[in-house]
């Protein structure tokens, strides 16, 4: 089998640079092209975000299920992307700096969707596996290679109608 482990050991380096307490440490294990295992830590809140292909994704040994809205308008998104506020005026979107922790925090419900253009894979790996162990879609990613990824993560009621805000995005 074709085991190959995707880390990024620092993800929010710029933070981590600038001393903002907001990054973390992303682990993702694939088997043949299969997300199988995935662990993103927090060192700074002690939050550990981990997930087993088939047996559920969980928070500090506590299992997590994605945000239960199922109106956009009281959702909360985050994206790295430059005037998100002047395209999309009336989503409430945050930039946190951190995609690892992004899409772990979609996968608790703190966030209800995270959507990012050309990123790494070593960046989001992990979140995937958890983000989908928790419940909720992400787009098919197959047709991007290792980077310049376009991702969309979020609860399967939300997914749909993130997607329709983002259709010239």
């Amino acid at each position: 089998k074709n085991k190959v482990w995707i880390i990024d050991p620092i993800d929010g380096t710029t933070n981590f640079l600038h001393g903002i307490p907001h990054f973390a440490i992303s682990v993702a294990l694939q088997i043949d092209n299969e997300l199988q295992s995935a662990l993103i830590f927090d060192p700074i809140k002690n939050e550990i975000f981990f997930a087993e292909k088939n047996n559920g994704a969980y928070f500090n040994n506590h299992r997590i299920r994605v945000s239960n809205k199922s109106d956009i308008e009281d959702c909360l998104f985050s994206s790295d992307q430059q005037g998100l506020k002047i395209i999309f005026p009336n989503l409430n979107i945050r930039s946190s700096g951190c995609s690892a922790l992004d899409m772990a925090y979609v996968g608790t419900g703190r966030l209800d969707g995270f959507f990012h253009n050309k990123i790494n894979f070593w960046d989001i790996a992990a979140g995937i596996l958890i983000v989908q162990e928790a419940g909720g879609t992400i787009n098919d990613i197959s047709k991007f290679g290792s980077s310049k990824i376009d991702i969309r993560a979020a609860s399967s009621s939300i997914y749909p109608k993130m997607m329709e805000k983002l259709v010239n995005f």
